[in-house]
């Protein structure tokens, strides 16, 4: 009778987890989930299966404790007048050795949980299983570091507020198998992910009844965009140098084919035009490459110093062909700030370039820098002033944007490509930092770099 009741309990017992390795195996099987997708899935699956096993040890050794305890009294009396039947006899060391050897079995499988355990929370996409009511039941690092905060037990509307997630989750929910959703999150910069929402069948020990990975794919999608970009601009910008060099190319083949004199201006400005196209397709793909990565802050010191020093000594030779004095009027320390050195190179560079192209003959272009007071995160701040005719306020806005330029004449003259802002504008949105500008007409403007100190 014992054994009887014993086996029954094991078969009740274990069936429901059988099923859920089934499931493990029906998944694969599919192809439904993909990458590091069906890997996340399968050890969360896991991690819900050990939990089964788990309970199940302590279902099944409670079980035998119980039957233990209750032939116990029969084998401590044994000068009861009630003598212990031959069943019994042969039962009681089965039951002694199945209640230790659970008891042993429930520690290796404490001990494989927590193993798997670990392993989901090492998984670098993000991972939560919601249970039939949509609360979150279990998160990983990853889900927590994206967004902010675990958020367990809540609804998945207060991690998500999404509608297009929301739904597919609850679409997922009433029966259907896989969801796939594209959304953004504009927090701390517009970032593009992807959600697969993948259904568990059968019971789980903590109820979890679907599960959630995102995919970060803003690098993908803003490649794409790029490429799109990249076409539309480069034919725009290179469709007058390139006009220009078939002109005289043209020319040169043909009435001034013998004409010394105007051989070597055309081939100046032929060499002129090929350079302007050059430092286009180099702005161009600088800017392509900033705008791949702008998701992903850096997080490397830089001395600002050494590097506004460096960039002044490299254009002093050209600031004083127009008889300009670059001035650097750095206080003894600085601080570090958080970003790449090459990068804020570039944007100091492009900044100073600038201002020794527009400000007027003979006069001072000033570098500052210095540290915000009481600003949380603490800010460190470079301004880059010149002595120029200045910039009308309708055009401040703008000026950061591709191949804005408030006098395309001029700025074509000067070598520009009008990218120049734009570069400077995507390496700060990579540091989290920002672009101050302000400018009155017939004095100067200036433009102040905000980046987060090092920590």
């Amino acid at each position: 009778m014992w054994r009887e009741q014993l086996g029954w309990t094991a078969v009740r017992i274990l069936l429901p987890w059988l099923a859920g390795a089934a499931l493990i195996a029906a998944l694969f099987d599919r192809g439904a989930l993909g990458g590091s997708t069906a890997i996340g899935a399968a050890l969360v699956l896991l991690v819900l299966l050990a939990g089964a096993v788990l309970a199940t040890n302590r279902r099944l050794g409670l079980a035998a404790r119980e039957a233990t305890a209750r032939l116990g009294p029969d084998m401590a009396s044994s000068g009861s007048a009630r003598p212990l039947s031959p069943a019994a006899q042969a039962l009681w060391p089965a039951l002694s050795r199945l209640d230790r050897d659970w008891r042993e079995h429930a520690g290796q499988t404490e001990t494989q949980l927590g193993a798997a355990e670990a392993a989901i929370a090492a998984i670098p996409d993000p991972l939560i299983l919601i249970d039939r009511n949509r609360r979150i039941v279990r998160a990983n690092a990853a889900w927590a570091e994206l967004i902010g905060s675990v958020l367990e037990p809540r609804d998945l509307a207060a991690a998500l507020r999404n509608p297009a997630v929301l739904g597919a989750a609850d679409a997922v929910l009433a029966g259907e198998e896989i969801r796939t959703v594209e959304f953004a999150v504009s927090v701390p910069v517009t970032r593009l992910l992807q959600a697969r929402i993948a259904r568990i069948e059968g019971p789980s020990l903590d109820g979890a009844a679907a599960v959630i990975s995102l995919h970060d794919i803003t690098a993908l999608k803003r490649a794409d965009e790029m490429r799109a970009d990249f076409i539309a601009n480069a034919g725009h910008e290179l469709k007058t140098p390139l006009s220009t060099l078939l002109g005289f190319i043209e020319t040169l083949r043909g009435p001034a084919r013998d004409d010394a004199a105007a051989r070597e201006r055309f081939l100046g400005i032929m060499q002129e035009q090929a350079g302007r196209m050059a430092r286009l397709v180099d702005d161009l793909l600088s800017l392509s490459r900033i705008e791949l990565n702008e998701h992903v802050a850096p997080t490397a010191h830089v001395a600002l110093k050494p590097v506004l020093d460096s960039v002044a000594a490299a254009l002093e030779l050209r600031a004083a062909q127009r008889g300009i004095r670059i001035e650097l009027k750095l206080p003894e320390t600085l601080p570090e700030a958080q970003g790449e050195r090459d990068e804020l190179a570039q944007v100091f560079q492009n900044l100073l370039d600038n201002a020794v192209k527009y400000a007027r003959r003979d006069s001072t272009v000033t570098v500052t820098a210095g540290t915000a007071d009481g600003a949380t995160p603490a800010m460190v701040w470079a301004t880059v002033g010149d002595q120029s005719d200045g910039i009308p306020s309708e055009h401040l806005a703008r000026l950061t944007e591709r191949f804005y330029r408030v006098d395309n004449a001029r700025s074509r003259e000067l070598g520009g490509t009008g990218l120049g802002l734009a570069i400077v504008k995507h390496i700060l949105n990579r540091h989290r930092g920002r672009l101050d500008i302000a400018s009155t007409l017939g004095q100067g403007s200036t433009f102040t770099v905000w980046l987060r100190a090092a920590a």
